[in-house]
């Protein structure tokens, strides 16, 4: 009896012990919450930035978090063109796209005429390589946000390969948003279904990321290169489906392989300081402290950092972005 009794005192000990360190562990992931949370809104608050919110994951897990009013879906901008590249991905994986695919042979019709002028490249030469890594040779790319919206010509890649190139492809780089809808064209001649609709079954519905926006263009090709609306919570998961490289729930949704390259340096991208010049993969930036990014204007972020197991998601409407990711790198990363 009295070995009974000395069982039970030391088992309720044991449960008494067990719950007050998950008390314990509950109290301190609060505490470190409030911690980054205070320390990221008192920085961009003393600097008049205006983020909208952030979400911090570690090990797979909310690592903090903040909100200036809630969490809602926003426009995504550049931040698009890393969706986009994950089409590719899985279509170079069905067979449908190599990297070295000819924009000629996936549009003929468009790419019959040869522009006159520039350096005589012609640009339905273009490979699906030198459209990733932003290396076709224009000097001032096509289609950006303000030409889409007054273009008379509705074909936006007949008009992209009506221009001459100022150079061959290859280096240097040069950032175009027109290389990227026509990335975004290209697999939906090659898969026979816009991206959005490609990659709603493949990686929007397994994230959890439903009703999908994604603007088009007049003729109805996922515009690519921006236009995705997501939540910073949304995007979060993105973040961490690339920092596992492609795994979701044990599915592997997007090839390892794929990420890896992507995510890796494929061209240096000038002079820039920080985290602008420091190289750019395909439709990925490289970034300082052993990272990489997808980036949109006006400061849409998401930030992989595969040594601290993190991922960084910020939605802003701040044209600041440096003072933004300095920020994360002064007051979020040291407690990483």
């Amino acid at each position: 009896m009295m070995r009974d009794m000395q069982s039970s005192a030391i088992f309720g000990w044991r449960l008494g012990f067990g719950k007050r360190r998950l008390q314990d562990r509950e109290e301190r992931k609060v505490r470190r919450l409030d911690n980054l949370g205070q320390r990221f809104s008192e920085r961009i608050v003393r600097d008049g930035l205006h983020v909208h919110s952030i979400r911090v994951l570690k090990e797979g897990r909310l690592f903090g978090q903040w909100d200036r009013d809630q969490d809602r879906r926003r426009l995504q901008h550049s931040v698009s063109k890393s969706f986009t590249c994950m089409a590719v991905g899985l279509a170079i994986h069905e067979g449908k796209l190599r990297l070295n695919s000819r924009l000629k042979d996936f549009f003929p019709q468009q790419a019959a005429v040869q522009p006159t002028g520039g350096c005589g490249f012609p640009p339905g030469e273009l490979t699906l390589y030198d459209l990733l890594r932003m290396t076709s040779g224009h000097d001032s790319p096509p289609l950006w946000a303000d030409e889409r919206a007054t273009l008379p010509e509705k074909d936006w890649v007949k008009h992209y390969l009506s221009l001459p190139l100022d150079r061959p492809p290859g280096e240097p780089f040069t950032y175009s948003s027109g290389d990227t809808f026509v990335i975004s064209a290209l697999v939906q001649e090659a898969v026979g279904m816009t991206v959005e609709d490609y990659l709603t079954p493949r990686l929007f519905e397994p994230l959890g990321i439903r009703e999908i926006e994604w603007e088009k263009s007049p003729l109805g090709v996922t515009l690519g290169c921006a236009g995705l609306w997501l939540t910073t919570e949304e995007l979060s998961r993105f973040g961490q489906l690339l920092l596992q490289k492609g795994i979701w729930n044990g599915t592997q949704l997007v090839p390892a392989d794929w990420i890896d390259f992507v995510s890796r340096k494929q061209i240096e991208n000038g002079s820039g300081e920080g985290d602008w010049g420091v190289g750019y993969g395909c439709q990925f930036w490289m970034c300082t402290h052993g990272a990489y990014r997808a980036d949109g204007a006006h400061g849409q972020f998401c930030i992989v950092l595969p040594d601290k197991d993190a991922v960084v998601a910020i939605n802003s409407e701040d044209d600041r972005l440096a003072d933004i990711l300095n920020a994360v790198w002064e007051e979020v990363y040291p407690l990483l």
